[in-house]
């Protein structure tokens, strides 16, 4: 499934174009148009439009409601496929594993830039081609079992945008499964700033606050956003334009309700914990 706003029309036919290229597998494609149209899409393609932007996780949910298959992949508009047995292999490796209920690969920018370590959703990063359990993940990219993606309610659709691949992660943990980074795997995508989006910092901090609402113990509530509360203002210390924004998504996030609330509860909270990272940062 590849989501998008019709504004990146060569990336867009690359991505589906490795999408088509594809083999061992059986594909049911769809293509959403967020509030314009895609375009003239391949054959093998079938076209969503919505009238208007939903959000990328609403847009993402609007195509899954469509495909069938066992499995469900998602594919941002400016992603591509550079292996044509890049899915096949995922699918060995979810079946391998066993238990794992959502994997990320590694994410690679085609033309030699360096790669942002923001790719790699893991506190200690480390290598990129070592493979490991998360907690997050990069959102371009991404593949589940269709039961498992059914369970999680879909993608979190009151964010908009940013932090709805944290909260797929929990709730995939929560149905006592693991999320996967797999270094083999790769995936192309440019290297960009995500802060080019105008409301990036708002939407950044009002979501972290609704992530822990929407899915937290409450007592660990106000523990997760004070973490991060810590985080920005050692980050951002000498940059109060991007404070500024921050501390008005952040008030807006405590503000209102983003609805859609099931906590992840406590055991998943211990199993988080032993696995290495507990929801608190």
């Amino acid at each position: 499934m590849s989501l998008t706003q019709g504004r990146r029309p060569d990336d867009l036919a690359a991505g589906l174009a490795s999408l088509l290229a594809q083999v061992d597998v059986d594909l049911d494609i769809v293509c959403v148009g967020n509030g314009s149209g895609p375009g003239v899409v391949p054959d093998g393609v079938r076209v969503l439009e919505l009238p208007e932007n939903v959000g990328i996780p609403a847009g993402r949910n609007r195509g899954a409601e469509l495909v069938g298959g066992d499995y469900v992949f998602f594919l941002d508009d400016d992603a591509r496929l550079p292996s044509s047995r890049f899915l096949a292999d995922a699918v060995a490796v979810l079946d391998r594993l066993g238990d794992v209920g959502l994997l990320q690969p590694r994410v690679v920018d085609p033309d030699g830039a360096e790669n942002p370590r923001r790719w790699i959703p893991r506190l200690r990063k480390g290598d990129a081609r070592t493979s490991s359990d998360v907690f997050s993940v990069w959102e371009g990219a991404t593949l589940l079992p269709r039961p498992v993606f059914d369970a999680c309610d879909g993608w979190g659709e009151p964010y908009f945008y940013a932090h709805e691949g944290i909260e797929l992660a929990w709730r995939v943990w929560a149905q006592g499964l693991r999320v996967r980074y797999d270094g083999e795997l790769v995936a192309h995508h440019p290297a960009i700033d995500p802060a080019r989006h105008a409301e990036y910092y708002r939407l950044n901090a009002r979501n972290r606050v609704w992530l822990a609402k929407r899915n937290l113990p409450w007592p660990l509530v106000p523990v997760y956003v004070a973490s991060w509360t810590a985080v920005q203002l050692l980050r951002w210390a000498r940059s109060p334009a991007k404070l500024r924004p921050w501390f008005a998504g952040w008030a807006e996030g405590w503000r209102t309700t983003p609805g859609g609330r099931r906590s992840i509860g406590w055991v998943t909270v211990w199993r988080m914990a032993r696995a290495g990272r507990p929801p608190v940062i």
